[in-house]
Order: C-alpha cells, then structure tokens, then sequence
C-alpha cells in the first residue's frame, strides 16, 4: 500500500512540475503525376509507386535539406538536428499520406514549425529530389490536405497515463518490497511460525498492549478486558496439561528478555486464584526481579533469603488480595543465582509447595542469556516458554526450546504474547465482539491490597 501511494504520488508530481509539450500534426498527399487519358492500369501502377516512394520520404521530412529552410524562415537559433528531435513523420499502412507531428513548449510554434515543415518537404520532394534530369514537370505531386493548427491542450505530461503508471510501478515496488521482507524477516510472527519450528503445543497468546507497563495486571485492574479474558483462555489450557503428574510447579520464562514473561506469570496466577485455587508465585528471576514492583510489595527479603536458610517460608511469603494467591518476592540478589537456584534446599522449597497447595509458578530469567530457567525446570512440572510476536527471532526461540530439551526438561507449551489485533497473525480474533460489549462498561478497578 506505502508502494502504491509514492507511486500515485510520484507520477501526479511529475505532472506538476514538468513542462507542458503541445502537438501539431499536419498531413500531405503524395501522388504521381499522370495524364488524362491514362488506363485503370496505369492509375494503379502510378499509386504503388506513390506508396513505394512514401516509405523513402519519411526519413526525409527530418533531414537537414528540409529542416535548414525552416530554420531560416522562421529564424530559429537552432542546428538542424536539435530540430529533428521535436519532429517526426509516419505514414499509415497502404497509404500515399505522410503524416508529420511536432512536438514544442509553445502550441502557436508547433503549429508554425509542422506547417513550415510540410512546406519545405513539399519544395525538396517536387522541385530537387523528383524533378526531371531533361527539364519539365515533376513526376510526383506534393500536397497539403490538412494544415497544421496550434493545439488547445499539452499532449504531456498527462495525468491519467502518470498516475496509472506510477501506481503500477509503486504496486510492483511495494510487492517486491513486502516478498523481500518476508523472505529476509527471520523473527517469529504469528502462530504459524512457531508451529512450523516445534511440535510444542500454543496454550494461549496475548495482544499487544502499549501501555501494559502502567497497568500490567490486566487481570485484576480491567477483568472484561479482551487480554485478561486471554489469560483467563491460558488458565483453562494449563489445568489440562499434566493431569497425570502431582507435580503442579511450573517455570514460565522466555528466549530473550522483554518478551512479557513476568507481565504473563502475574497475571496466570491471578486467573488460576480466581477460580479458587490455591496459587503460590515465585520471583525466581534473581537478576532482574519485576513480581513485587508489579504487585506492590516489599521484596527486599524473599526467595534467596529462604534458600539460605536466613528466614524461613512463613515470614516472607505474602498474601495478596482476598484469593488463595501468594507472592514470594525475589529477595537480596545473589552473585550465584544458578548454583542457588539448583540447590537442595530449592528442591525442599518446591516439594514443600507442591504439598500445600495447587499451582506454584515461578518467573525465571530468559533461557539464552543464561541457565537459570533450564536449571529450575528440571526440577518442576517443566517449562512454559514466552514468544514475543516480532520481537524474537525463530533461530531464538529453536535455541531456548532446544536449551530446555538438552537439560532433560519438559517444555509444557508455549504462550505468544505482543500479537496484533487484527490481521493474519493475530489471537482470539473470534472472541473481539465480546471484549468489545465488554469494554463499553468497563468494571471499576480494585485496589491492590498486600499483606503478609
């Protein structure tokens, strides 16, 4: 479309700044001379070589025998090839009529130089080139039918034909710029692409939302809103995985930073707590913890202090809201967080959990800067990876998975955040009327409360 339009735009500019030309044209009759008394036969043999003889002509009407004339007639400051190139002749198939058009800035001039033209052409035909070598009339008659007029309209540049063109050529750019793009675009776009490169199953995915900084528990300040009830679609997806297995602590982290995983695991959680369950979330990104900014608690003591044996569980999990939720912040960070994380008491931790109550999720660190998610995940149910649309790459995201498989960990699924609204790529497009009705009336927000 941005192809189309500099097309249409470009050609409608050059409209506007080039030079207007005008076009005269003027026609002469080319005949042979004969007398009256000449037979069918000879009429029709004298019009064959008036047509044989016009094909010559036509490189004549240009040449400088006919052009020097015009020029000192109409006393022009020109070289009599500067002049060819405003003039040309052509002649319609089977016929003795020359055809001569010129082109110039000045219609009056055009009519002038093509009239001029047909004049001196008709003085070089008749009375030099045809002219008998013993004297006498000349063979061939020369005669103007239709004299040339200044035209009333520039012949170019014209609009329509510019615009056409130029939107054609600005539609052929666009395409080739779009295949281009596609074809060298190498991050992960859409639903497709993620199932073109693993077999791990898509539990949900998430608009993007500009301002999900200012208010990123959707789930809670905006409960009708389209990308909480996306979440909500996530918590159905996620009670179905692992059914089998008592293990219910699962590790959400992504390939790469900024790809919305902490906005992803706060949320999840307050959709599993509104269903009544038991849920415990767990800042365990101890090199850029988020959880407790977003939840509006303390987090100065948590996850690292109990690893250590500093404090115990008790004393820094905090309850948040009126549900079965419950934050236990990222704590002092350590100069070790893999080593911490990977521990013996880390395994007590999650066991001890995974005892008392349903869901315990845990906000790890991205997978390929370092291996503090693939460490976590072996020990837990095992991993829900975050993918950003448009941000990370497909060689990313193949890197993570394959970083998560080599450590003998179970990638549960994969859950696609920032996707559009609309189009070819977007999530959940079949449930916008809903959010729409919805949003109309949005409900008032709750404050956040958080207590120990």
């Amino acid at each position: 479309m941005v192809g189309l339009l500099l097309g249409i735009a470009i050609g409608s500019a050059l409209v506007i700044v080039a030079t207007p030309k005008y076009e005269a044209q003027t026609k002469v009759f080319v005949s042979v001379q004969s007398s009256e008394s000449a037979s069918a036969g000879e009429l029709v043999s004298g019009n064959s070589y008036a047509q044989q003889k016009v094909k010559s002509y036509l490189d004549i009407v240009a040449s400088p025998s006919v052009l020097e004339p015009v020029i000192k007639e109409l006393g022009l400051d020109v070289s009599p090839s500067e002049l060819a190139t405003q003039i040309s002749a052509t002649s319609p198939a089977n016929t003795v009529i020359i055809q001569i058009s010129v082109v110039d800035t000045d219609p009056q001039q055009a009519a002038n130089l093509a009239n001029a033209t047909a004049n001196s052409f008709q003085d070089v035909i008749v009375d030099d080139l045809e002219k008998p070598l013993g004297g006498g009339p000349s063979l061939v008659k020369v005669q103007t039918i239709q004299p040339a007029v200044p035209p009333s309209k520039p012949f170019s540049p014209n609009l329509a034909q510019n615009i056409a063109l130029g939107a054609l050529l600005g539609l052929i750019v666009g395409l080739g710029a779009a295949v281009l793009r596609s074809t060298l675009d190498t991050r992960v776009h859409g639903r497709h692409d993620v199932e073109a490169l693993t077999d791990v199953p898509i539990l949900g995915g998430t608009t993007y939302d500009p301002e999900s900084t200012q208010h990123p528990l959707i789930v809670h300040t905006d409960p009708r809103n389209p990308r909480a009830e996306s979440f909500r679609g996530l918590r159905t997806n996620l009670r179905f995985v692992n059914v089998d297995d008592s293990q219910r602590a699962f590790v959400v982290t992504s390939s790469i930073p900024g790809e919305g995983k902490s906005t992803t695991t706060a949320n999840l959680a307050l959709a599993l707590a509104e269903t009544g369950a038991r849920v415990v979330l767990i800042d365990a990104d101890l090199r850029l913890p988020r959880l407790a900014g977003y939840m509006g608690l303390e987090g100065s003591v948590g996850l690292t202090d109990v690893l250590i044996g500093r404090v115990p569980l008790a004393d820094v999990l905090q309850r948040w809201g009126d549900k079965e939720l419950y934050v236990l912040p990222a704590g002092q960070l350590p100069p070790n967080p893999s080593e911490l994380l990977g521990s013996e008491a880390m395994v007590s931790l999650l066991a001890a959990l995974n005892k008392q109550v349903d869901y315990v999720l845990l906000d790890s660190p991205p997978l390929l800067p370092v291996t503090d998610a693939a460490v976590l995940s072996s020990l837990t149910a095992g991993a829900i990876v975050v993918a950003a649309a448009g941000k990370v790459k497909k060689t990313e995201l193949s890197s993570a998975i394959r970083n998560l498989n080599q450590t003998n960990s179970k990638v549960i699924g994969i859950v696609m955040t920032m996707l559009p609204t609309k189009g070819v790529d977007s999530y959940g497009g079949e449930y916008s009327y809903y959010g729409g009705a919805a949003s109309e009336t949005p409900a008032k927000p709750r404050s956040r409360r958080g207590r120990k």
